[in-house]
């Protein structure tokens, strides 16, 4: 063998254990079918902007060790906005969404109001994803923050659409705009392509290689192989295709050095086909006489596109476990990362169960 470990993708799972690995000693080899490294945290210059090519990412943890040792985070924080036919309220619901709303200054008043419209709904086991909302929040924050923006992103009528989903919504009663709660949030100086220069110092990379147009070469190039791609698609779908949503991005150039004010605004209306504009240089406050735009289109998967988020509803999770139970019987291929564990993941959680599978190899070493 000519390596110790084939890494199947680039994306930040593939590249944290392709760091661990080869400070250990081992040799990686990571083969990725895009023309670029970092999988979907990819950032590119454009005009001096560094412009996040699948959707904004922000690390937000209450560790900052380990991705401090391999970038300078510049501190961020992230407070969107929404956006419902023209009127604007903060994210995530905190007193100044409620202010906007109701007009309402103290805490005790934004309360009355919300358990007011909760007890007349009388919902006491919600039945679907719109019903779970309004026991939680009431219905004017559904009707305007939570129902068109989630259609759009499912891509279904929220009373089609299970509870489970929407299991909690939170709600601040202090006047407070951001968005995580992570002791240390933030964004890399140049954007998340240098980070993951750095974490692939020493490994072997090839871009533009699709493992499955030569699967068998590729198993048998390494001693164990790390597949960060769909499981499904790995086994060649054979209990069937898992769900998964995607996304269509739609960037633009435009001549003003100011589109509009923040890096992130929510659409929440079911009318406008986009979920979120996102501008660029505000994520990183950048001196430019242009700006650039994202607009993000959710659509449905279909085989063969990009799949961005698993669906984990009770049908999906079911037969993720069969392909698991497959998986189990491997002796050299180990599956991680959001599509190679079929779960979603923040970027802290993914770093964190990447290391967690470096000390799994070590221990059966």
């Amino acid at each position: 063998m000519d390596y110790d470990y084939l890494i199947v993708g680039s994306g930040l799972f593939a590249s944290v254990f392709a760091r661990e690995m080869t400070d250990l000693g081992k040799k990686c080899l990571l083969i990725e079918k895009r023309d670029h490294i970092g999988g979907n945290i990819y950032t590119e210059s454009v005009e001096g902007i560094n412009v996040h090519k699948y959707g904004v990412h922000i690390l937000h943890t209450d560790n900052k060790q380990y991705v401090n040792k391999y970038a300078n985070f510049i501190p961020f924080t992230h407070a969107p906005l929404a956006n419902y036919k023209g009127e604007l309220f903060n994210l995530p619901f905190n007193m100044n969404t409620f202010h906007q709303m109701w007009g309402v200054i103290t805490p005790q008043e934004a309360y009355e109001i919300i358990e007011k419209q909760k007890k007349e709904e009388a919902i006491s086991t919600p039945q679907n994803l719109e019903e779970q909302a309004v026991s939680l929040v009431g219905r004017d924050i559904y009707e305007k923050l939570v129902k068109g923006y989630t259609e759009k992103q499912w891509g279904r009528d929220c009373r089609d659409l299970p509870p489970f989903i929407i299991k909690r919504l939170p709600v601040r009663f202090t006047y407070d705009n951001n968005y995580f709660h992570g002791l240390y949030q933030g964004i890399p100086v140049g954007g998340y392509t240098p980070f993951i220069e750095n974490l692939l110092k020493g490994s072997d990379v090839k871009l533009n290689t699709d493992f499955f147009t030569d699967k068998d070469k590729w198993l048998n190039s390494a001693s164990k192989i790390l597949f960060t791609g769909m499981i499904d698609e790995y086994y060649d779908y054979c209990y069937g295709e898992l769900e998964y949503r995607s996304l269509e991005f739609e960037n633009e150039i435009l001549d003003i050095d100011n589109y509009q004010g923040n890096a992130v605004m929510n659409f929440t209306d079911r009318e406008t086909p986009f979920t979120r504009i996102i501008e660029h240089k505000h994520l990183e406050l950048t001196d430019s006489d242009k700006t650039i735009i994202t607009r993000e289109y959710p659509k449905t998967w279909y085989k063969g596109e990009e799949a961005y988020y698993p669906i984990n509803d009770d049908k999906n999770n079911d037969l993720y476990e069969k392909y698991k139970q497959l998986a189990k019987k491997e002796d050299n291929i180990i599956f991680g990362g959001r599509l190679g564990m079929y779960k979603y993941f923040d970027m802290d959680q993914v770093i964190e169960e990447a290391l967690n599978l470096v000390k799994s190899e070590l221990n059966q070493a």
